[in-house]
């Protein structure tokens, strides 16, 4: 195991003296992968209000190393479950302005993962919240993704994608608390993989320049940092390399 090395922010190598993060490897065999929102409103260059404005190393990281990622499952034969970030028109959760609504391309896949949706090893989840465990409730009660877990008998899932802080945050502590809850018992390890996940940036400057209030800056580097430190304490493990049985 090794720890996570400062970076050139002065708080995130400040972060790094106080709380650091530590990392592993991870050889997965039972496992799935598990999404989060990869789509053209949070990831695609200029496709939303939560899009990158231009072309972000971090986000282009993450779709790179899900594709790969993505593609090494399939061939494989081991499960995938995509969640898509899909809002009803005018209903956007707040604090956030209107985004991957309905019928806007938006809430669709990035480009370079539009493979996935022909994919036979691919569940494919529209979510109409943040939380992906709640979005995936269907109207008799059951759970997609416990079902999913469940039917392949999972005993790890990998996790990448968007935002790490809040819609990856949020799935992966609920399906830690759903896990020793007891609902998904072949369910050992929920491991979150730091290249394949990204976070929006919103610097307070940017965010005063919108006519948003300052407590919504964002700056991608200290909350992609938060969201792996939230997830690494509630026991997620943290991997910076993935290894195929």
């Amino acid at each position: 195991m090794n720890i996570a090395t400062p970076v050139q922010n002065p708080l995130i190598k400040q972060f790094t003296e106080i709380m650091p993060l530590a990392f592993s490897s991870a050889t997965v065999g039972m496992t799935g992968l598990v999404i989060v929102d990869e789509v053209n409103g949070f990831a695609t260059v200029g496709a939303g209000y939560l899009a990158p404005p231009t072309p972000n190393a971090q986000v282009t990281r993450m779709i790179e190393e899900t594709d790969r990622l993505a593609k090494a499952f399939t061939a494989g034969k081991r499960p995938i479950l995509a969640f898509l970030d899909t809002h009803v028109p005018g209903k956007a959760e707040p604090p956030y302005p209107p985004h991957c609504e309905a019928g806007t391309g938006e809430e669709n896949l990035v480009p370079q993962l539009t493979w996935l949706e022909q994919d036979p090893n691919t569940t494919l989840v529209r979510k109409d919240c943040i939380n992906g465990f709640v979005g995936a409730i269907t109207p008799s009660g059951s759970n997609r993704v416990v079902d999913w877990v469940n039917q392949q008998k999972l005993a790890e899932i990998l996790v990448v994608g968007i935002c790490t802080d809040i819609c990856v945050m949020d799935f992966v502590l609920t399906m830690l608390s759903a896990r020793n809850h007891g609902m998904m018992p072949s369910l050992k390890e929920i491991l979150v993989y730091d290249a394949g996940c990204a976070t929006y940036d919103m610097p307070r400057a940017v965010a005063e320049k919108l006519g948003l209030p300052s407590s919504l800056a964002h700056p991608q580097d200290v909350t992609h940092y938060m969201g792996l430190y939230f997830m690494h304490m509630r026991g997620a493990k943290l991997i910076n390399e993935v290894v195929l049985k």
